[in-house]
Order: structure tokens, then C-alpha cells, then sequence
């Protein structure tokens, strides 16, 4: 399935009927594009299945229509069941499955920046992925790549509303520049392509041709995802989190009636942050910005945005061991303190957590500060 959930067909999705499947959430986790990283957060997996499922069945309530079926015990289990039925700490999900139709490559013609063929979509029109992530934002944190847009470039990793990395104060609703930690009122809506090696930021309009979708659907998309970030910055501030920007995907139920898929709500697919400190996987990204690694990476995504991890010649290092510790409590106590209910006992609150974060981060030297390799 990807770099950090494995799918378990139950049964094909078909062009006029949905398949089931089982996401299984791994202990695995992903940064800058790279795929599965050197090492595994304990029990990330089971605190992303349980925060997403906590939020779609709340959204399921408020009458939005998702591919959420429940939650698994284990994999020996029959039946999903709702999130306040089970016992154990369950860290699989049951879904609806819809087709996943992916655009061919093709060669670019002057002066285009897209090389993917995505006339199927003109022509498929039901039970399949939108090949978007939707992204909202309600804060510009520093180092957004919106400041990097803003300034001309394209920031690695991501294209651009125009293909060229630019954005303008006007694109984001403002009259003068913004500085970090700006808040967006109200919130300002991105697009980026979804099955291409590279996440590219595209503009509405590219999204909706890329995607034939209509008008009407297009601004469904929106009102939902509206919703959608009113709900998680509900429930996230609740817990004292502030939900800077985040993601959502979308498909076609075999009606083509738009659905929510994949997950949401997480410290993977949202920017939260606690007293000004993230908390998500940008915690990773911090320690991973000062490796040499990440300057290969950097340097070889400017190169190709289609070959560039054969370009790059060294893997990625591992965490440090406190750290990737820390981690791994972050994601359990956002779990526990989201749902109000323990799962993962013995886990500190998200403030001592935060504390410790701060100065195992802020160290520009891990090792001479005692911090233990692996």
C-alpha cells in the first residue's frame, strides 16, 4: 500500500461495485517522499488507527459520506466493529475499497510541466480514487513551503499551482506579505497531485481538468473539507493542539457520490502544534534537516523529479534512540488524550513529552549532548 499502511484485499473494487480491504497501520513512517525510514515508532501504527477512526465515525454522524467500515481486534477477526466496541488496542481498519487509476507518463511537451496523462478521468467515472490530496491551511508555521512559493521557488518534494512555484499574497487572500505563524482567515485551500512520484502543487483549475471533476463537485470537495477542518480543529483544541494545515483525499462511490478515503485527522496528515511545538512527524523532519542525507536528498530532487532517489547514493541515518522514544509517546498520549480513553498506559501528558522534544531537537550536536545513538 505504501510506505506506512499494508492493504489487505478482502475484495476487488470493480467499476460498479466497491471492494472491501484492511488497512493494517505499521510502526513504519515516512519523510520527505523517502518511503519507509531506518527505524519503527512503537505503537504509531495503532494511535494513527485510532485517532483516524475516531474522527470519521464522528463525521459518519454528521452525515459525511466515507469508505470507513470499522476497526479490527486482529487479523483472525470477522467482523469490523466501532471504535467503542473493542477491547484490545486495535491498530487495523476495515474499508470500502474504490479503484485506483493511475495516469500514464508521457513526454512532456514545451513549456509543460505535467507528464502524466490524465484523460481517464474524462472518461472513468465512478468508484475511483480523485487523484488529489487536498490541503487546508489555517495557520503559515515556519518554514511552510508557502514562503518558498511566495519567493518564486519550489520548494523539494512539491510542485506548484502554476508549475513554477509561485504563489502571490493575493492567492492566499491577504494584502501584504505574511510572516511566519500567520493565521489564515479564513482558511486558504491547496492542491497537489496524488499518484505521481512527487507531490505537485497545482492550482484549482488544474485540479479540477486533472480530475473531470464538475463544477458542482468541485465545490462539494471544498464545503466538505470546510467541515472537515472545523472538526479537527474542534477536537483538537480541545487537548490544547492547534491544527495548522492538514490533508484529505477523496473518491467516487460506485454511484459517483464523493466520499472521504484513506485517513485523516493524525499527526501525520495535520500540522498540529502544543505552545508553539509540533507535534506530528515534523519532529523527524527537524532532526533530519541537519543530516547530510537530507542535503543529498534536497540536491537530487532538483535534479529529477522522477529518478531523483536513484540519485541519491546514502540512506537516510537512524534516529537517535531518546528520540525516536519520544516520539513514539507523542503519538500514543494525542490517542489517549483525543478519545479520552487510555489505551497505551504509563504514557506522560503532551506538555512533559513536548518538554524533553525541545531540548533533544534543539541540540545541534546529539551525541555530545549524551543523547544515545543507535
Amino acid at each position: 500500500m505504501g510506505s506506512v499502511k499494508d492493504l489487505m484485499i478482502l475484495e476487488m473494487p470493480e467499476e460498479k461495485k466497491s471492494g472491501r480491504g484492511r488497512f493494517s497501520f505499521s510502526d513504519r513512517y515516512s519523510v520527505f517522499d523517502w518511503g519507509k525510514m531506518p527505524d519503527d515508532i512503537q505503537n504509531k501504527g495503532a494511535a494513527l488507527c485510532i485517532i483516524s477512526a475516531y474522527l470519521l465515525e464522528k463525521l459518519e454522524e454528521m452525515g459525511i459520506r466515507t469508505h470507513y467500515l470499522g476497526v479490527v481486534e486482529d487479523d483472525a477477526a470477522k467482523k469490523a466493529k466501532k471504535l467503542n466496541e473493542v477491547e484490545t488496542i486495535p491498530a487495523c481498519m476495515e474499508v470500502k475499497l474504490v479503484r485506483v487509476i493511475k495516469p500514464p507518463l508521457i513526454e512532456p511537451s514545451p513549456n509543460q510541466d505535467n507528464c502524466y496523462d490524465y484523460s481517464c478521468y474524462n472518461t472513468e467515472q465512478a468508484n475511483l480514487l480523485i487523484p488529489l490530496e487536498v490541503i487546508y491551511r489555517n495557520y503559515l508555521p515556519d518554514g511552510s513551503s508557502v514562503f518558498k512559493r511566495l519567493k518564486g521557488g519550489s520548494p523539494s518534494g512539491e510542485g506548484s499551482p502554476s508549475g513554477n512555484g509561485q504563489l502571490t499574497k493575493e492567492d492566499l487572500g491577504l494584502t501584504i506579505d505574511p510572516v511566519p505563524g500567520q493565521k489564515l482567515d479564513p482558511p486558504m485551500f491547496d492542491f497537489s497531485t496524488k499518484l505521481e512520484p512527487i507531490d505537485r502543487y497545482i492550482s484549482q483549475e488544474e485540479a479540477k481538468n486533472i480530475s473531470g471533476l464538475l463544477e458542482e463537485e468541485f465545490c462539494e470537495i471544498l464545503r466538505i473539507t470546510r467541515v472537515i477542518n472545523g472538526l479537527i480543529s474542534e477536537e483538537a483544541g480541545r487537548i490544547g493542539l492547534v491544527n495548522e494545515d492538514g490533508k484529505v483525499e477523496f473518491g467516487f462511490d460506485p454511484e459517483r457520490r464523493l466520499i472521504l478515503v484513506d485517513v485523516l485527522g493524525t499527526p501525520d496528515e495535520c500540522r498540529f502544534t502544543f505552545n508553539g511545538l509540533p507535534v506530528s512527524k515534523e519532529v523527524a523532519r527537524i532532526f533530519y534537516r541537519k543530516t547530510q542525507w537530507f542535503q543529498d536528498v534536497e540536491k537530487a530532487k532538483k535534479a529529477s523529479s522522477v529518478l531523483w532517489k536513484e540519485m541519491v547514493c546514502s540512506p537516510p541515518p537512524s534516529l537517535p534512540l531518546r528520540l525516536c522514544e519520544l516520539i513514539s509517546m507523542l503519538y500514543q498520549s494525542v490517542a489517549n488524550e483525543m478519545t479520552g480513553r487510555v489505551w497505551f498506559k504509563n504514557i506522560p501528558g503532551l506538555n512533559e513529552i513536548l518538554g524533553e522534544i525541545s531540548i533533544v531537537v534543539g541540540s545541534d550536536n546529539l551525541e555530545d549532548d549524551g543523547i544515545q545513538k543507535r
